[in-house]
């Protein structure tokens, strides 16, 4: 007898834990869908951006992936929600950046320095396509070794 109320407080703590891990991650996570505007941005290689990624200016969320499609030229054509209460600049840079241990790729977004903004359904005309980490490391090496002489 004294085994199954052991066994049963140990199982009652347990889903006590699980629960408060629940709570956290659903409080935490921002899963929703970001309201605003649509932005389309062409890049040439987008290493492995996947829709749902999120899109972000100096770090901070601002938007995600909705849809990466190729069109008849074989460009990735992405397709980004911006939350309507950033206002973009129509120069501004849209890069591939590479993720993290934990984290996949996104956008990164550099602002421009104009006055207009870009509005829904625009296209972003400055692209940086992804570098994988060999690309980036050649990068370094040929600079290194006193490349462009």
């Amino acid at each position: 007898m004294r085994k199954n109320v052991a066994e049963t407080i140990m199982g009652a703590v347990v889903l006590i834990v699980a629960g408060a891990f629940l709570y956290f991650f659903v409080t935490t996570a921002q899963i929703q869908t970001v309201q605003g505007y649509t932005v389309k941005a062409l890049f040439a290689n987008i290493g492995g951006l996947q829709a749902g990624s999120d899109v972000r200016i100096n770090g901070i969320k601002v938007g995600s992936v909705t849809e990466r499609i190729i069109n008849e030229d074989y460009d990735a054509v992405v397709t980004l929600k911006i939350s309507g209460e950033v206002k973009i600049p129509k120069n501004s840079v849209a890069a591939i950046g590479s993720g993290g241990f934990i984290s996949g790729p996104h956008i990164a977004i550099k602002p421009g320095n104009v006055k207009e903004y870009l509005a829904d359904g625009d296209r972003l005309a400055k692209t940086e396509d992804f570098k994988s980490l060999e690309d980036q490391v050649g990068e370094v090496i040929f600079l290194a070794t006193g490349g462009n002489k």
